[in-house]
């Protein structure tokens, strides 16, 4: 997946073109800020609207459900050990004539 590009410098572009000297952003405001050639500043948000839902990343999407994941991986560990335990019980204390009927069941 791509870095998602800053909405800002694209609002700052179509507003002064080559007038732009040097751009910064400014995380904690989550604004860009150009410095223009005549010395002024000019600042954009980094967002179109507040509440647009932006898609998800796999970045994203492990930082929200990793609980969620960790989980699943946690339950599918344990069935697959317990039944890699449960196939070599059977083997190996089972009787030869379950063994056989087991078998001769799943041929049929």
């Amino acid at each position: 997946m791509q870095r998602r590009q800053l909405v800002g410098h694209d609002i700052l572009l179509a507003r002064h073109g080559n007038h732009i000297s040097s751009m910064r952003l400014d995380r904690s405001n989550d604004r860009v800020v150009a410095l223009l050639d005549d010395g002024s500043l000019d600042s954009a948000p980094n967002l179109i609207s507040p509440g647009l839902q932006l898609p998800q990343t796999v970045r994203s999407v492990l930082r929200e459900d990793w609980k969620l994941l960790s989980a699943w991986a946690g339950m599918a560990a344990l069935t697959g050990g317990l039944m890699t335990a449960a196939a070599v019980a059977l083997g190996t204390t089972a009787d030869p004539a379950i063994l056989e009927a087991l078998t001769a069941y799943a041929a049929n």
